[in-house]
């Protein structure tokens, strides 16, 4: 029996909603899965690691050993806080970036993307400023807005954020009343646009916001994903008054979802409490899970593994770009992490240009998902983690098939391919050393 329905609104709810709803929009990356997971899509747009190099049968075995000698205890509730257990292997995961931290200073997260929430919701009232480097981490600016919060973006340039452009923004939106919360970065290898901070650069950020009055969030799921050197130091171990994310997702495996969050003791507390309102306790089994990989596997092998298998995906698509991109296009130069920025000449529209893309059988995040202003038409978002080398050389080569016909059409009738919205404003510059 149906139940008839005399309501012909789409969402009969719809006046119910809070005000901060109408900061929540789509994730640009989410919205093209249904397109991108089509078999004959190349899809250069997710930032799916490739877990399948793990030693799957292993850490099976040691889930079930861990089920079968303590399951009372690792599938029951647990600390808002976090397992002891994690929280020290997070201490030992750290150390490899020079950050020396005490267990009791970190608050273990669904993800680092909830650890972002809760910084966000600890520290930001409606109309407060968030600071973010141009372009930003989509998820981060999803988060903000759904705060309420307004994100200004500060010029880059190859090293990431420019420390004359963010004494002056802080400056200025200061001198305009505005309360600035804080600036988020993703100094290594940052999402989207692949470029690094170097050492004396963080130390500038740092300075510049510390003069500022402005506490820094640093985002660093990627860090242990260097591709040609060392790891470098974070800005944390730099500052400890630095509030770090960190994540499994990247190093491990994202379905587990733990992150953690590592700040000074009287923000944790009050990350902890957030924790507990929010969902009473992380996810323990999952904890427990990643505890005992870390403790019986040889993880940092692992890392190395990664490392390497990422490298001759990166280099893959790096090669098939310098051979098949037409005059006028250029990218950055990532020495880790998982992204590309592609930069395409004045006057073309990424975000007009996707539904080509698809026909023309490859799938990429369009540049304006990164910024909270309307910036970044002319760019795209390029992601070597999860397909082969030889699929993303295809992916590369009908790519720059699609934007030659595009350039083309735009010399033969002066065609503006923007959005009418409003025009473009260039990102940062390209990294080509």
């Amino acid at each position: 029996m149906s139940i008839e329905r005399h309501d012909t609104r789409l969402d009969r709810f719809v006046d119910n909603y809070a005000e901060r709803t109408n900061g929540m929009r789509v994730s640009a990356v989410r919205a093209l899965f249904a397109v991108a997971n089509r078999p004959e899509i190349v899809s250069l747009a997710g930032g799916m690691p490739n877990i399948e190099d793990l030693g799957l049968q292993a850490i099976a075995d040691n889930v079930s050993r861990l089920i079968r000698d303590h399951g009372a205890k690792v599938m029951q509730y647990g600390s808002g806080q976090g397992e002891p257990e994690i929280r020290e292997r997070i201490c030992e995961v750290m150390a490899l970036e020079s950050i020396l931290a005490h267990p009791d200073d970190i608050c273990v997260t669904a993800g680092s993307q909830q650890g972002l929430d809760l910084v966000t919701r600890v520290f930001c009232d409606p109309g407060d400023v968030i600071l973010a480097e141009s372009p930003s981490y989509v998820g981060a600016l999803g988060t903000f807005l759904s705060y309420q919060c307004e994100v200004v973006h500060v010029p880059s340039d190859e090293h990431g954020i420019s420390p004359a452009a963010l004494r002056e923004t802080i400056a200025r939106l200061q001198a305009d009343g505005k309360r600035i919360k804080f600036l988020y970065t993703i100094p290594n290898f940052s999402n989207p646009s692949g470029l690094t901070q170097p050492m004396q650069r963080r130390r500038e950020v740092i300075d510049a916001c510390n003069d500022g009055g402005v506490m820094v969030v640093e985002d660093n799921p990627y860090g242990l994903l260097t591709l040609e050197t060392l790891p470098q130091p974070a800005m944390r171990a730099i500052d400890p008054e630095v509030i770090y994310l960190g994540s499994f997702s990247k190093i491990f495996a994202p379905g587990f979802r733990v992150g953690w969050v590592l700040a000074p003791h009287g923000v944790r507390e009050k990350l902890t409490l957030a924790q507990e309102s929010a969902t009473l306790c992380p996810p323990v089994f999952s904890q427990f899970a990643i505890a005992d990989y870390l403790e019986h596997y040889d993880w940092q092998k692992q890392i190395v593994a990664f490392r390497d298998m990422y490298r001759g995906r990166r280099d893959a698509m790096l090669e098939e770009l310098a051979d098949a991109m037409p005059d006028g296009v250029s990218w950055t130069q990532p020495k880790g992490g998982f992204f590309v920025w592609l930069t395409m000449p004045e006057g073309l529209d990424s975000q007009a240009m996707l539904p080509r893309g698809v026909n023309a059988r490859v799938a990429y995040v369009p540049g304006a998902a990164f910024y909270a202003d309307g910036q970044g038409a002319a760019n795209m978002r390029l992601s070597y983690c999860f397909p082969t080398a030889e699929r993303i050389r295809e992916g590369v080569r009908r790519l720059a098939g699609m934007i030659r016909s595009e350039l083309e059409v735009h010399e033969i009738f002066g065609t503006d391919f923007r959005h009418p919205q409003g025009s473009h404003v260039p990102g940062p510059s390209p990294d080509l050393s």
